[in-house]
């Protein structure tokens, strides 16, 4: 069988998992370690995720520390996360960063509400693409004469309805996600 909805919903459950880490790394105002996962730090003469280089912490609601393993290390890391777009400012102080949180504005609020919509939207397409993978090989598997019509219909129906599943999971995700964010 050329179309196995089980692959399918693998598939279609990484996207889902993918927004999500994705906005693990929104700023709501609550220090979460998760907020440093996109940066990078140039490091032994390569890119390497933060955690890579130091251990994160939020020892506080509003502050964020990064203990950097390398003494060498603490510059290029402070440097990589003020550089990661997140509009925050590290403080370096030994081998420890503090990065504390400013209080987000109304206007920060929104564009991070917009960014999660982006996020989103990048998630359904990804589902989408999916469901078009599942339906173009249940076309070819009929078109081959590897199933017949009426298999072919119910497997179309079944793709379906596990796009509409992970296209409401993903709303869900993306409300409860804009709710953190204008409410914190």
């Amino acid at each position: 069988m050329s179309t196995d909805v089980k692959e399918l919903e693998k598939r279609m459950a990484g996207a889902l998992e993918s927004l999500k880490k994705e906005f693990g790394g929104l700023r709501t105002g609550r220090a979460s370690v998760n907020l440093l996962d996109p940066v990078m730090v140039e490091a032994y003469g390569q890119r390497l995720p933060l955690n890579q280089v130091g251990t994160v912490s939020a020892p506080e609601s509003r502050l964020l520390a990064v203990n950097v393993w390398d003494k060498g290390l603490v510059t290029p890391t402070a440097k990589a996360i003020r550089d990661a777009g997140l509009g925050l400012n590290p403080q370096p102080d030994g081998q420890t960063i503090r990065i504390p949180l400013p209080e987000l504005t109304t206007e920060r609020r929104d564009e991070l509400a917009k960014l999660a919509s982006k996020y989103a939207e990048g998630a359904r397409v990804a589902v989408r693409n999916v469901r078009r993978d599942g339906m173009d090989s249940l076309k070819k598997a009929e078109k081959d004469k590897k199933i017949s019509e009426d298999e072919h219909r119910q497997k179309a129906d079944e793709v379906q309805k596990l796009t509409d599943r992970y296209v409401k999971q993903v709303d869900e995700a993306t409300a409860a996600k804009e709710k953190e964010i204008k409410t914190v």
